[in-house]
């Protein structure tokens, strides 16, 4: 159990227990939630986000037919510039 305190800002320092097993670096954001038991959950909000968009991508490969890379590249390259090729022309 590790133990902080509020400042008169409202600032707390996280226990560098706790930030180590976050993952949590200087300037990450960190998101407050609350669980269905009412309890307050912290995470680190990068992670949580990562988590997010690759749980949004699953199975998404298999739908495409397993796309190779250059294919991926390609589309990247239209959706950035408009082309495949990946020049502004």
């Amino acid at each position: 159990m590790n133990l902080a305190k509020t400042s008169a800002n409202g600032q707390v320092t996280v226990p560098v227990e706790i930030r180590r097993e976050l993952g949590l670096k200087s300037g990450d954001k960190i998101l407050f939630s609350r669980n269905e038991n009412g309890e307050i959950i912290m995470n680190n909000a990068s992670e949580n986000a990562l988590f997010k968009v690759q749980k949004a991508f699953d199975g998404v490969a298999e739908e495409l037919n397993n796309p190779s890379e250059d294919e991926i590249q390609s589309w990247v390259n239209e959706v950035r510039y408009g082309n495949p090729n990946g020049r502004n022309e």
